[in-house]
């Protein structure tokens, strides 16, 4: 898991609507990963809304929490074994992060294999943004 932060940076953030049928087409076939981490996640069950598969700019990113201005990224072999895919990732990152949000990615084993830790590390993040937020808050 790696959590990478965008240096607090201000949000202009715009969502796609060319990309919005294509992500409604993303939460319909879903990874069983992607379906493990929504079945937690949803609801609040963090303390934070997220949702799935969010136009952002011109990507999709597989969830989203507005409130703390971050994405969850869960990913799959593809993200190492596929050259241009992995030359792609760090592009795709460091514009998203221009955009003033936050990029916690994890590997999909996790979520299928040790899902409580995964939850743990992302709910003490949640905190940790949390503390950070009411630090920078007039």
């Amino acid at each position: 898991m790696e959590w990478e932060s965008n240096g607090g940076k201000k949000s202009n953030i715009s969502l796609n609507p060319r990309l919005k049928k294509l992500a409604r087409e993303l939460r319909k076939n879903s990874t069983l990963a992607e379906i493990l981490f929504w079945k937690a996640v949803k609801g609040k069950a963090l303390g934070v809304e997220f949702h799935r598969q969010v136009p952002m700019n011109e990507f999709i990113v597989d969830f989203y929490c507005h409130e703390l201005k971050l994405i969850v990224e869960i990913d799959g072999s593809i993200h190492w074994e596929d050259e241009a895919v992995a030359k792609k990732d760090p592009i795709r990152q460091e514009k998203l992060e221009g955009l003033g949000v936050r990029i916690i990615r994890i590997n999909n084993m996790d979520v299928k294999n040790n899902l409580n830790d995964v939850l743990a590390f992302l709910s003490w993040k949640i905190e940790e943004m949390r503390k950070e937020q009411g630090a920078t808050s007039p």
